[in-house]
């Protein structure tokens, strides 16, 4: 069981396709109270503060899922500027006039907290992962029509891979889930074989 400390409808999906036991609870963390000038600094110190805030409510050792705890955090640069979730449809709008035909990096902050042993809190496993995104060259009016439909809204950087954005972007160089909102293969790698399950037969 993994306790993911994220509210993100992407990245609970992702752990239910892939098989993953979790639950989720929110961390309440005010994103606008961390700052980094480095976005791959700031989206793992979120993620790590999201972690830290949701274990911080577990009483006992006995109260610890298994797999520990699980905060991430993404950010979209294009042109040097970090982008999270547009504020409205005028800034989604904006914005993918910038994207479109061009390239960004989705930086994903993971932060793992395990179990403390005899109350002494375990170092977190920490990584940034980075996938490079190339967008479609939109004109105005596929602009305004995507930002319609209400879906950049919801997302870091104002396009979901998983849903129409899947149309609007032309080719990634790297991990495929990263852009979702975890990637998938760090996660199998600190989990090792119980991120698989129990073997058939």
């Amino acid at each position: 069981m993994l306790l993911l400390a994220s509210a993100s409808p992407a990245r609970r999906r992702l752990l239910e396709q892939a098989g993953l036991p979790h639950r989720i609870q929110v961390s309440g963390v005010d994103e606008d109270g961390i700052r980094e000038a480095d976005p791959r600094r700031l989206v793992q110190a979120l993620a790590l503060a999201k972690a830290r805030a949701v274990a911080a409510t577990l009483a006992s050792e006995t109260d610890w899922p298994p797999f520990g705890v699980l905060g991430c955090d993404s950010l979209l640069v294009v042109q040097g500027e970090a982008w999270g979730k547009p504020r409205d449809a005028a800034e989604a709008v904006e914005r993918w006039r910038r994207m479109a035909g061009g390239w960004g990096d989705l930086h994903t902050g993971h932060g793992l907290l395990r179990c403390p042993a005899s109350g002494e809190p375990e170092a977190p496993l920490q990584a940034v992962v980075t996938t490079r995104v190339q967008f479609a060259a939109l004109d105005e009016t596929a602009i305004q029509a995507y930002v319609a439909s209400g879906e950049p809204l919801a997302c870091a950087g104002g396009f979901a891979l998983e849903g129409r954005g899947g149309l609007v972007v032309e080719r990634l160089e790297g991990c495929f889930s990263n852009v979702i909102g975890l990637s998938l293969p760090l996660l199998r790698r600190w989990l090792g074989s119980g991120a698989l399950g129990q073997a058939p037969g």
